[in-house]
């Protein structure tokens, strides 16, 4: 089956999915309220520095001061009146970008470890780039290692040094880019070479590199007469971005349901990727797109917290603020051989699951995934690798540990903005996001003692106004107890059900 990217834009909304092979592998949502900052380059001013975190808060100009890490500063190998420091050409920029890295790049190695005192200090500016966006209550991660993507490569305008992605295989061709990237940059700054550059010529390499080089001293003329806070680059829209990033030559088709933004995206392409430009069409159907490709359903499902396998199992993904866990069951597979047969063979169908969910819900950070419990050594062996091998698709960058005796296995997954679930849903205004309320007996018992309490030796009537399946419980179930309760404290009680009421609400108000 075709690989797809599908953008919609309609109604002050931009998702785009990419589809693989028949199936939603990622979606991005973008709300014109809400665009993006990933990549975004400010002129800040240090707030605060915090010695004990080895961090300091830098105020960019958004709602929250933004957070720089010690290891996200270098110190400068110039003096300058903005203290632009050096950086690492590391994978991190890259990966945000959908690339990683084969080598590590070199630092530029300090003699010993800075301390933030050392190279901040409040009132202090400097340029930074947002690595993360803000999530929660937590501002926006920043980094003064500024990056900047093209179609081709991404430049690191502060970094002598030349990497390339691991996802071009060919020796010779890696040797052959390689060696014109080298030629061509100019002295004392960096490149990555991306993915999308396999089989480019040295026509197109230079192109993006004079349009990243032109771009970066631009922005330096632009930080010059600007005061901090302010925001000096803002990156591409999202259709843009994703076009930039994930329309390559393994994507069959484009299709754009807006006029206006197809008319702008078929000149996006037709300058920076005119190969392609034969496959972005106008989507032009009754049906609204992302409904005639079947992806509204899938987008649903990707909220739901328990997943079905086709074998019967099932998994049940959980996010909370720490980590996301995922637990694996067996549901209805009965298996037809052994019991450890058929627990091994959950569990390797879980695995493609599980890598296919963290990628659709791009969820990250710490993750555990309790498997099945495995006895023997082999199987826990045969699920860690086919979990290493479902992975290995993930533009994300993961970390994984060995299976452990009770089957639990712990990873990471680079997280740089808020999960697919945040993103569309909110914690419930009742539970508050535990996914749990009091039961209808636990609030019968509630409500009593709240009479109690009320009573407190007066007589007379008490109104109790409540959630319609909590008053008929009261009235039929537990009318011995009321009735015992109104003889002990010598009133009466009486129920009012009210159906807007949530079953944790009530109330109690005495009348005498």
């Amino acid at each position: 089956m075709s690989n797809l990217l599908a953008i919609n834009s309609i109604h002050h909304e931009r998702r785009v999915a990419l589809v693989e092979k028949g199936a939603l592998a990622e979606l991005f949502i973008e709300r014109r309220s809400g665009r993006g900052l990933v990549g975004n380059i400010y002129k800040g001013k240090v707030v605060r520095v915090l010695p004990g975190m080895d961090a300091a808060f830098v105020e960019v100009g958004l709602d929250k001061a933004g957070f720089l890490y010690v290891s996200d500063v270098m110190q400068p190998v110039s003096t300058s009146e903005l203290d632009l420091v050096a950086t690492e050409a590391s994978e991190d920029e890259a990966e945000e970008r959908g690339e990683s890295l084969v080598e590590e790049s070199p630092l530029m190695v300090q003699a010993q470890p800075a301390r933030i005192g050392d190279l901040l200090h409040s009132g202090q500016e400097l340029l930074v780039q947002v690595a993360k966006a803000p999530m929660g209550t937590k501002g926006a991660r920043l980094t003064t290692h500024i990056t900047l993507p093209g179609r081709l490569l991404v430049y690191l305008p502060t970094v002598d040094h030349v990497g390339i992605s691991r996802r071009i295989g060919s020796e010779d061709e890696r040797l052959r880019l390689r060696e014109l990237v080298e030629s061509m940059r100019p002295g004392q700054t960096g490149f990555i070479i991306r993915t999308a550059a396999e089989g480019a010529d040295e026509e197109a390499l230079a192109a993006d590199m004079e349009f990243l080089t032109k771009l970066w001293q631009d922005i330096c003329d632009r930080v010059d007469g600007a005061g901090a806070p302010a925001q000096i680059y803002q990156d591409l829209d999202l259709i843009r971005r994703a076009t930039r990033d994930l329309f390559t030559v393994d994507v069959d088709r484009l299709v754009i349901d807006d006029p206006d933004e197809h008319r702008q995206l078929l000149e996006f392409v037709r300058t920076f990727m005119p190969a392609l430009a034969s496959r972005v069409e106008l989507y032009t159907g009754a049906e609204p797109l992302f409904d005639a490709l079947g992806l509204e359903v899938e987008i649903g499902r990707a909220l739901d917290r328990k997943v079905w396998l086709k074998s019967g199992g099932y998994i049940v993904i959980d996010q909370t603020e720490a980590l996301c866990a995922i637990d694996v069951n067996s549901g209805r597979y009965v298996g037809k051989r052994n019991l450890e047969d058929t627990i091994t063979k959950i569990n390797l169908e879980a695995v493609k699951e599980i890598a296919y969910q963290l990628r659709l819900r791009d969820l990250g950070g710490i993750i555990i995934i309790d498997f099945i419990d495995m006895e023997r050594p082999a199987n826990r062996e045969k699920v860690f690798n086919a979990l290493q091998e479902a992975l290995s698709a993930d533009r994300a960058r993961t970390n994984i540990l060995q299976i452990s005796d009770l089957g639990l296995a712990e990873m990471t997954r680079k997280r740089v903005r808020e999960s697919l679930s945040r993103t569309l849903s909110e914690a419930c205004p009742y539970c508050e996001g535990t996914g749990r309320v009091k039961s209808v007996p636990t609030m019968v018992f509630d409500i009593l003692r709240a009479i109690e309490r009320e009573t407190q030796g007066r007589h007379g009537t008490v109104v109790v106004a409540t959630n319609p399946a909590v008053g008929n419980r009261l009235i039929d179930e537990e009318q011995d107890i009321l009735d015992s309760l109104e003889r002990r404290l010598g009133i009466q009680v009486r129920i009012d059900s009210e159906a807007n009421f949530h079953v944790e609400r009530f109330e109690v108000r005495f009348v005498d």
